[in-house]
């Protein structure tokens, strides 16, 4: 008569629940216990009757270690493990494979402990005790919230400026996908070609200098060549030598750029005036503005002032590995007008920048929207106070994601907003990862503002705007 094997994994749903934890002991032993007692006979001298067997002999004792829970029902959809695979043992309150179950982890053998939330929460850079002094708990979320922004923003510039062609090489190839432009600007014109080398390609345009166009400046060049990569600065490089590409309009050899342009400002504008403006186009307008201005920001710390800005020489292209609806990329290519940037007060671009802003928001801007009203308030301000580059981009940001003017009217302390907005930025994400839509450019340019971002910041861009 053979016992039930005992259950390796969980019990069935049938199973009774245990009041307390049960108490394991040899199996072996319990087994013998349960065997059915034999019939008593005298002692005779002489052989056992045949019908009498000798006790069967004790079990080898087996050692069951102790899990955290008992379990009540298996769980839906368990099966036993198909043959040819390895079990998996429970050892403890963990489940591994039988390779890991070795000398080399410790805790197989030793007996169960009680859990330890300090390990618990360890990941998460929280210990136990922290969670009493509120204060403390404040302290480490606004660190970790601060922290998680820079983290994704750090990712998110990996992506959209990754991927960099670099300089040409003696070995590289080319070859010309069209024979018209893909763009034409306002001095030149752009051929979409590739690049091979080995095994690896890269689509690039040729930037062809108009006939006719106005001779650009050297420095301009010079300073452009020698800049690193910048998101809203248009990268060279290398040249296209004469003679590479047959068939072709243009004599010499011409700059090749790292990215292929889709249509110009002065474009972009002549095909909304075709139709009725939708609601986000002031935010469009405001998220250009705001590339823009990080990109003079980026020209005032070299040195740098570009004399006259163009809209016909703004390029749009898409961002890398973002969704085609999205806000496009706003390059600045009109290197040949910049210029040594003149000794005196800073706001050398603040009254082509009002310009511009008027000539993106029309004669006729609405007005209904806070944004709209906020932008044609920057566009008086940029005229009148002349603010940097810099200024410019954070009053753009402040219009663009807050605060507002009440928060400024009211005098207010601007730290409590700025820890909501970090916090409520991170659940933004989160839900938007869950749902599997993959972060953009805006989003990339809204944790830039937030995690930068300082109470003396925040009330020197509403001073601007507001006072």
């Amino acid at each position: 008569m053979s016992g039930p094997e005992p259950p390796s994994e969980t019990s069935g749903p049938d199973a009774p629940t245990w009041p307390t934890q049960p108490t394991y002991s040899n199996l072996g032993e319990v087994r013998a216990q349960l065997l059915p007692s034999k019939a008593c006979h005298p002692r005779t001298s002489g052989r056992p009757p045949p019908d009498s067997e000798p006790m069967p002999p004790p079990l080898p004792k087996k050692t069951l270690a102790r899990t955290q829970s008992l379990p009540t029902h298996r769980a839906r959809g368990s099966s036993p493990a198909p043959a040819g695979q390895p079990r998996r043992p429970f050892l403890g309150s963990h489940s591994v494979d039988e390779s890991q179950a070795g000398n080399d982890r410790p805790w197989a053998s030793r007996p169960p402990v009680e859990p330890d939330f300090h390990l618990l929460n360890s990941p998460l850079g929280l210990a136990w005790h922290d969670l009493h002094p509120p204060e403390a708990m404040h302290t480490m979320l606004e660190a970790r919230q601060l922290e998680g922004l820079h983290t994704v923003h750090a990712r998110l510039q990996a992506r959209l400026l990754g991927g960099h062609p670099g300089p040409c090489q003696p070995g590289h190839g080319f070859r010309l996908l069209d024979s018209s432009p893909c763009v034409e600007s306002g001095d030149a014109l752009y051929y979409r070609l590739v690049r091979v080398g080995g095994e690896t390609w890269h689509m690039l345009a040729a930037k062809v200098p108009k006939p006719g166009a106005e001779e650009p400046h050297p420095w301009g060049l010079e300073l452009q060549a020698s800049l690193a990569p910048h998101f809203n600065l248009q990268g060279l490089c290398g040249l296209v030598p004469e003679g590479t590409l047959p068939n072709v309009t243009w004599r010499g050899p011409v700059v090749l750029v790292a990215e292929v342009p889709e249509r110009t400002v002065t474009q972009w504008l002549s095909e909304v005036g075709r139709r009725p403006r939708p609601a986000e186009f002031p935010w469009v307008v405001a998220l250009l503005l705001l590339q823009l201005s990080s990109a003079l920001e980026h020209l005032e710390a070299q040195g740098a002032v570009l004399v006259e800005l163009r809209p016909e020489n703004l390029l749009l292209a898409a961002p890398r590995g973002c969704a085609a609806t999205g806000p496009p990329r706003l390059l600045l290519a009109d290197f040949g007008r910049v210029h040594p940037r003149p000794l005196g007060p800073r706001g050398a671009h603040a009254q082509q920048l009002s310009r511009l802003l008027r000539v993106l928001l029309g004669p006729a801007a609405p007005s209904a929207t806070p944004l709209a009203a906020g932008l044609e308030t920057l566009a008086a301000q940029l005229a009148r106070s002349r603010p940097s580059a810099a200024q410019t981009r954070a009053a753009l940001q402040t219009l663009l994601w807050g605060p507002g003017p009440e928060l400024h009217r009211q005098g207010a302390p601007l730290g409590p907003w700025l820890q909501v907005g970090r916090a409520l930025l991170v659940l933004h994400l989160a839900e938007r990862a869950a749902a599997g839509v993959v972060p953009g450019l805006e989003d990339w340019l809204c944790c830039e503002y937030l995690a930068g971002a300082t109470e003396a910041s925040l009330g020197h861009a509403l001073a601007l705007l507001w006072d």
